[in-house]
């Protein structure tokens, strides 16, 4: 089970695994695995963590064409297209996990807040 910290941090360590591939960019220093490096701990370096991986997707996405897109990239062969959706779709799985998580404890998450007038 994951802390909230970990969650975030464990999205942005999948998005550099799964689109440093498409775009030749090594891992961050210190990753190992889908858990990001240990040295990452506070909130500002989680969040700057995150949202340098979702940089990086953009680049990876920006990288496709209609010539390259079923390529095969990484060891495990996936194809190029595969790479860059399904990294958005992890995401968003976690997100949802992430979204109930602050439910649980009595948080509305900021995207279902009411807008103010």
């Amino acid at each position: 089970m994951r802390t909230f910290a970990g969650q975030v941090k464990h999205i942005a360590a999948s998005n550099y695994l799964i689109w440093s591939p498409l775009t030749g960019d090594k891992l961050p220093e210190g990753q190992k695995d889908g858990n990001g490096p240990e040295n990452i701990q506070s909130k500002v370096q989680i969040l700057r963590f995150l949202k340098d991986s979702f940089a990086l997707g953009h680049r990876a996405a920006a990288t496709l064409t209609t010539a390259n897109m079923l390529e095969a990239s990484g060891s495990s062969q996936s194809a190029r297209l595969h790479r860059a959706t399904f990294g958005v779709a992890h995401a968003f799985d976690h997100y949802g996990q992430m979204a109930e998580y602050l439910r649980m404890n009595g948080i509305i998450p900021p995207a279902s807040r009411p807008k103010p007038d």
